[in-house]
């Protein structure tokens, strides 16, 4: 009998037999491609595959425009009639462009021409080699995108930045990880990651850490592949995670590969199998990570769970007792309550109000927040006795209490648990909520006609109105004295470093300086002498092209509380920004430099506004959506009406590599903040970074502003006070908010107390339990109930 030692000697051989073929085919595929050279452009067309994509030599794969909901995005499809696969999108949380778009080959990488938008590159990435002009590109017949230098090197290609999918001969290295598809038909960036962490390979739900993921592989890891006789391998331990070689295939078919991340976040190896007399394709799941669809956290919203349709791969999202959905149409977007909390009151009775209901096969998959010893009968009292308490499990004489919003819920004949939910004796059944919200649609549409022929007249007097300004806009475009001040109004305005020296003097006057430069005050020449701040970018390592593109995107932007960029000066490696002036100077100011002196409690409430107002236009109302990542009182600067404005947004990509890490929002990249006091606990580990982060940084400074001091103060009067967090945690639990704000007259408890659970729910450690900017601003304005939050996990002080 052969030994251990002969048998691994043997597998690593056959091993390396078979990644040695799969190199060959690669090779054999580039060396029989027709090469796509300079100048050759598409454009969007339904009908026309040709016109729309270059296609690869086997006529199986087509890169260039495919449709997606009312527009077009780029990408490179599998054809599989009568509906071709999508294997990879190019910027893909970018809309949809128009039929009018061009997409060119150009020494510069693929370009994208857009109604509004000009050079687009789609193909992105540092090349090494010294020649890394483009001079052909070609579409594989493994499904590799490639872009080739003079020299016929490939210096670029989509195998190195996959999305959701892995192909035959494409290996996922450490570095890199996959997305789902938002939906089956729209392949924007999912609900799910999968990606190389700390030595496995592991799939994730949403914004979260690690404690979440809800599939890992065997083994470690630093690499998987996916070969084109179907072995789906992870190295270091070479072992297989799926063999695709048992489907052999019959002499008149051809078989690919790939492994993809669907939408669901399971993670599944396909077969196509294609005959080659004729087009038809057969798709076969041969492997898939999961076998309960269920097991995905996240594929279910807050306050709903998982159930699994028998006999198939399809699962429903359900609402508890007391809750109903927040979009009918869309099941997976979670629940909301149908009545409302009376809180942690003190008052008994109306505790007495509530009642418990049964859920068997129940389980949760979040942190209870108590786990005590209890029989079933006592487990489901505690939770009516205990205020916090909105659901409990009872297992194994385990009973296990849960406050809201319920996570990664689960249903199923397997799980012996049993969930209790408590909901108020008298309660409206969704079916009641149905017919009193038809009543509603009905008076509101007899409301909305008796008042129709104001609106119409109020819409042709803005329509008049309109087309005014417009006549007077492209007027004053055309003409050719405009002053520099007028001009400053309609355009980003391109200043020599020369004028800009000269109107800072010389850079005489600093007024201020942060992570990315330090910043002057200047008066522009020109009739309307305009004062400016103007910045100084230090240890900028963009390109010219790729910096005026950031810029662009940064000027794009207007919002009354967002400061507004004026223009720019590139010249070599100066790079300046020219923005408007803010003469109250910045909140820090406001809040912590002067000495017993605090705004009012009204004008405080306004600056909190200001900011939300500000965040949620950066997230999710500008044209390219923008994760600040350096949010803190020294970026919010007041203009001479002490509106509060943000900036230094939009910055972060224009900073060295090494300050870096990973964003999965479009627009943001990531810097880690100078002041820990403000991060997010997702900055300090290898998680992904969401808009998310940006709450939580909103949440601390609300807090700052509603106590007007510091996150961090040594001169206290007690050790309690030292952090914000823990001090407003602490005085939130025992009902004493008043003692953080003592020194203040005129406060609105009401406000104080909304404003105070909104900070504690943004400061979550969990990000999925912190709201989006749009939810924060209805609670803070009142139009949102603020269920009690759970006690946050308080920050290191290291």
């Amino acid at each position: 009998m052969a030994s251990s030692v002969e048998v691994g000697v043997m597998f690593l051989l056959i091993f390396t037999l078979i990644m040695i073929s799969a190199k060959a085919e690669r090779n054999r595929s580039t060396s029989t491609s027709n090469l796509i050279s300079l100048g050759s452009s598409l454009t969007p067309n339904v009908h026309n595959l040709t016109a729309s994509s270059w296609l690869s030599s086997s006529g199986r794969f087509a890169f260039g425009f495919y449709q997606q909901g009312n527009g077009f995005a780029v990408g490179v499809q599998l054809l599989t009639p009568p509906q071709n696969t999508v294997v990879w999108t190019a910027n893909r949380d970018d809309p949809p462009v128009s039929s009018n778009s061009t997409l060119t080959l150009t020494r510069d990488g693929l370009l994208l021409r857009t109604e509004g938008r000009q050079g687009i590159p789609i193909t992105y990435g540092p090349s090494s080699l010294s020649d890394s002009s483009t001079g052909a590109a070609a579409m594989l017949d493994s499904g590799n995108f490639v872009l080739y230098n003079g020299s016929r090197v490939v210096i670029w290609e989509s195998f190195g930045f996959p999305t959701d999918t892995i192909l035959g001969g494409q290996d996922m290295k450490y570095d890199m990880s996959l997305v789902s598809s938002a939906s089956v038909s729209d392949h924007s960036s999912g609900r799910f990651s999968l990606q190389m962490l700390n030595g496995d390979l592991v799939g994730y739900p949403p914004n979260s850490t690690d404690y979440y993921c809800y599939w890992t592989s065997p083994s470690s890891v630093n690499q998987l592949s996916l070969n084109i006789s179907g072995f789906l391998i992870l190295y270091d331990q070479t072992l297989n995670l799926a063999n695709g070689s048992y489907h052999r295939p019959q002499d008149n078919q051809t078989t690919l590969y790939r492994a993809t991340l669907d939408y669901d976040g399971n993670f599944r190896l396909y077969l196509h199998n294609f005959l080659t007399t004729g087009s038809a394709a057969r798709v076969v799941v041969i492997w898939s990570a999961l076998q309960d669809p269920c097991d995905a956290k996240g594929i279910c919203g807050f306050n709903s769970y998982c159930q699994a349709a028998k006999a198939s791969q399809d699962v429903e999202c359900k609402c508890y007792p007391g809750f109903v959905y927040n979009d009918a149409s869309d099941k997976s977007l979670g629940c909301y309550q149908t009545f409302t909390q009376n809180g942690c009151t003190g008052n008994e009775e109306l505790w007495r109000q509530y009642k418990v209901e049964a859920l068997d096969n129940m389980w949760w998959q979040n942190h209870a927040y108590s786990v005590t010893d209890l029989n079933k009968e006592n487990c489901s009292n505690s939770c009516l006795e205990d205020c916090n308490c909105w659901a409990v499990l009872y297992t194994d004489a385990d009973c296990r209490k849960y406050n809201l919003p319920l996570l990664y819920g689960k249903r199923s004949s397997n799980i012996l648990s049993r969930g209790f939910i408590k909901v108020p004796l008298h309660f409206p059944h969704p079916s009641d909520l149905i017919i009193k919200n038809d009543s509603l649609i009905l008076i509101l549409a007899i409301s909305l006609g008796s008042i129709a022929f104001l609106c119409f007249v109020f819409a042709i007097s803005s329509f008049t109105i309109y087309m005014h300004r417009v006549r007077r806009y492209k007027s004053l475009m055309k003409h050719s004295n405009l002053t520099l001040a007028e001009q400053e109004y309609f355009t980003l305005k391109s200043f020599s470093y020369s004028e800009l020296e000269r109107a800072t003097d010389g850079f005489k006057e600093e007024i201020g300086r942060g992570t990315f430069g330090a910043v002057y005050i200047g008066t522009l020449s020109g009739s309307g002498k305009k004062i400016v701040a103007v910045k100084r970018l230090e240890k900028v390592v963009e390109g010219v092209r790729e910096f005026k593109a950031e810029i662009t995107t940064i000027g794009r932007t207007h919002h009354r509380n967002l400061v507004q960029l004026l223009g720019f000066c590139i010249e070599g490696s100066r790079k300046l920004l020219v923005y408007e002036y803010m003469s109250n100077g910045s909140l820090a100011d406001l809040l912590f430099k002067a000495k017993g002196v605090h705004s009012s409690w009204k004008e405080r409430v306004g600056l909190v506004f200001d900011v939300a107002k500000g965040v949620l236009y950066l997230h999710d109302e500008c044209s390219v959506h923008i994760i600040h990542s350096n949010l803190k009182p020294q970026n919010i600067l007041l203009d001479h009406t002490r509106t509060a404005k943000i900036s230094d947004f939009g910055l972060a990509r224009l900073v060295p590599n090494e300050t870096k890490i990973n964003s999965t929002e479009g627009g943001g990249g990531g810097v880690q903040q100078m002041r820990s006091g403000y991060s997010a606990p997702e900055w300090q580990k290898n998680a992904l970074i969401s808009v998310k982060a940006d709450i939580y940084s909103f949440g601390i400074v609300l807090l700052e502003i509603v106590c007007c001091r510091r996150n961090i103060e040594v001169n206290v009067s007690t050790p309690d006070e030292i952090v914000l967090l823990s001090w407003v945690s602490k005085c939130f639990a025992a009902g004493e908010i008043g003692k953080l704000v003592e020194e203040d007259e005129n406060v609105d408890l009401k406000t104080l107390e909304r404003m105070i659970k909104v900070g504690l729910w943004c400061v979550q450690h969990d990000p999925a339990l912190r709201p989006f900017m749009k939810n924060v601003i209805l609670m803070l304005e009142g139009t949102m109930d603020i269920p009690v939050p759970p006690c946050p996990e308080l920050p290191s002080l290291v």
